[in-house]
């Protein structure tokens, strides 16, 4: 017993705590804008296929 709190002791020292550049909600609130921009641009060629006539179907087999 006495190891595994001796081990615990050295664990818990040796600990390196880094502080955040924000606080959780900021960081949160940043990825829900980009990914929303993201959706955005997205959305915005949803209709690109749509635009130009249909391909012609070739009447010969052999054709490639």
């Amino acid at each position: 017993m006495h190891i595994a709190s001796s081990i615990v002791t050295v664990a818990s020292e040796s600990v390196n705590h880094t502080e955040l550049a924000l606080q959780t909600l900021p960081y949160g609130l940043v990825a829900v804008a980009v990914f929303g921009i993201l959706a955005l641009i997205t959305a915005s060629y949803s209709n690109v296929a749509h635009r130009h006539a249909p391909a012609k179907k070739h009447d010969d087999e052999n054709q490639h």
